[in-house]
């Protein structure tokens, strides 16, 4: 074997090895858990501390007395229960079949907001 053909093995060997160097697939250290944030949708969900928070960032914006797009108005209380009562709330932000798809023209909404707003819908849409 002569001299190039050495040199050019050494390169391939040395690209094939930083290649494979460069590789990292340890989770719990790339992600560790203090990171990820938990959903926690245990016990009551609050309808002022929890929901309204999630809506105003999410719905209120279009969804305001001033100018309820679609028609729907959601600027308080008895408005939202409406709507979450009627279906079309998670109907909506879960992007269920036969609903329009909201926020429209915006990524849908967090897994655990949509967790958090069918707790509160399922357990009656209390005003607490």
């Amino acid at each position: 074997m002569n001299r190039k053909n050495i040199i050019y093995l050494i390169l391939i060997f040395g690209t094939l090895i930083f290649i494979n160097a460069c590789y990292y697939d340890k989770a719990d250290l790339l992600y560790p858990t203090s990171a990820i944030a938990t959903c926690d949708t245990s016990g009551v969900i609050s309808y002022s501390q929890r929901v309204v928070p999630i809506l105003q960032s999410q719905c209120y914006g279009c969804h305001s007395a001033t100018g309820g797009s679609g028609n729907i108005n959601m600027s308080n209380y008895a408005n939202d229960k409406v709507i979450g009562l009627n279906g079309k709330l998670y109907g909506s932000i879960s992007h269920s079949k036969g609903y329009f798809a909201m926020p429209q023209g915006g990524n849908m909404m967090s897994s655990c907001d949509q967790a958090v707003i069918n707790k509160w819908i399922t357990s009656g849409c209390l005003n607490n």
